[in-house]
């Protein structure tokens, strides 16, 4: 089953909402696609030896790995991680989860600096190129289970809007260009 994606509406209600606009306006796996973002459906019931993991963990030189439960029983300064986790920003890397249990909600801009919504759910695994603003917040289940692979040592440092300047926005800017042979604007 394909991943839900939708572009946002403007509200600024709870945040763990979805946010669809009225009418709802999906977004398809061939327009993530086009803007980086990458997705495997996968069985979190058997991530400790699951050969698929592997093969994706070894093609894209994947070698650490952590798990982060988010929910106020189990992540320190909850509230306080969660505001950051939903302030727009870009990493110099990949962002890499997978979803091993609970729901939320990764958003990407697009083309137009439009929100998208990506609802992650158990299965997910989801890429997000280098450089492309985003964020995270839980949906109203208040949970989530989440795998963070990553090549190398791990760099968690988000670089919060605006970064236009900043080499991996600049590096997404040009692949995104080039792949959409349109010209973006800096915003």
């Amino acid at each position: 089953m394909a991943i839900e994606a939708w572009f946002m509406d403007d509200s600024s209600e709870d945040q763990r909402l979805p946010h669809h606009r009225n009418p709802k306006e999906f977004v398809s796996m061939d327009q993530l696609a086009e803007l980086g973002v990458l997705h495997w459906k996968l069985n979190p019931k058997v991530y400790e030896n699951d050969e698929e993991l592997k093969k994706i963990r070894d093609d894209r030189g994947y070698n650490y790995v952590d798990l982060l439960d988010i929910c106020p029983e189990k992540l320190a300064n909850y509230e306080a991680n969660l505001k950051d986790f939903f302030t727009e920003h870009i990493h110099a890397n990949e962002e890499i989860r997978y979803c091993l249990d609970g729901s939320g909600y990764f958003d990407v801009r697009d083309k137009d600096d439009r929100w998208i919504r990506i609802w992650i759910k158990p299965g997910d695994l989801i890429i997000l190129p280098a450089g492309i603003y985003h964020r995270f917040t839980l949906d109203t289940n208040n949970y989530t289970k989440l795998m963070r692979l990553f090549q190398g040592e791990p760099i968690w440092t988000p670089f919060n809007r605006p970064q236009e300047q900043h080499p991996a926005r600049k590096e997404y800017l040009k692949t995104f260009t080039e792949k959409a042979g349109v010209a973006l604007e800096a915003h």
